[in-house]
């Protein structure tokens, strides 16, 4: 099996990408796909990736032996901040083959692999290597997490904009409700990313995530049929 790998990044920190991965992976499983999610690289915590905890938690299921084996994570830091700074205060550095090699052999077992980044496109990993480089490099379609709070419209179309310098394909973005600081902002960026979309990315699905506490899953109906 060759499976596919999509990158999961967002226009910034704390939008809702881990969230987001998780109910993707839950979604293309009750579409009766094989799914793993994957961590590129995880700052703040020790031993098992605390975003891997919280995919497997929303997808339903254990941590797998994956999991345990460090595949789905192969980097760990323990400051929360930037790859590249959290390597350093570890005295470690980032090697982008492993990261590479543990997707490979994820994808081996899986149809779908769901690498999420960390923070934003233009984080940097190792030197003056950013996110974005990597992405390119791995030819991986990209799948953007976004939201209603207010700025969100500059941050998506930068980041979109860059993507497009990158000569990158934009699979879909995702549209997280949560959590919701002003209605008709939230409606009115919604309508804006939608006519945007159509407009210079019509081939880029538009997901919109739920609310937690509504209790949906994320339809993924349109994302799969361009697989």
């Amino acid at each position: 099996m060759n499976g596919k790998v999509f990158f999961i990044s967002g226009i910034d920190t704390g939008v809702g990408k881990t969230i987001a991965t998780g109910l993707l992976a839950k979604a293309f499983a009750d579409q009766g796909k094989s799914v793993i999610t994957q961590k590129m690289v995880q700052t703040g915590c020790t031993e098992i990736s605390e975003d891997i905890e919280m995919h497997r938690r929303l997808q339903g299921i254990p941590l797998t032996a994956e999991d345990r084996e460090g595949l789905t994570c192969p980097y760990v830091f323990t400051y929360p901040c930037s790859p590249h700074m959290a390597a350093v205060r570890d005295k470690r550095v980032i090697d982008l083959s492993v990261i590479t090699a543990a997707s490979h052999r994820l994808q081996e077992v899986y149809e779908f692999v769901l690498l999420e980044g960390a923070g934003g496109l233009m984080v940097p990993i190792e030197g003056t290597l950013l996110t974005i480089d990597y992405i390119r490099e791995c030819n991986y379609p990209l799948i953007l997490v976004t939201s209603g709070k207010l700025g969100s419209i500059n941050h998506t179309l930068l980041s979109l904009f860059a993507c497009r310098q990158y000569g990158m394909e934009v699979k879909a973005v995702v549209y997280n409700l949560f959590p919701e600081e002003d209605r008709l902002i939230t409606d009115n960026t919604l309508e804006y990313l939608k006519k945007y979309l159509d407009t210079y990315h019509p081939q880029t699905a538009l997901l919109v995530m739920p609310a937690m506490k509504d209790g949906n899953g994320m339809d993924i109906t349109c994302l799969l049929r361009s697989v």
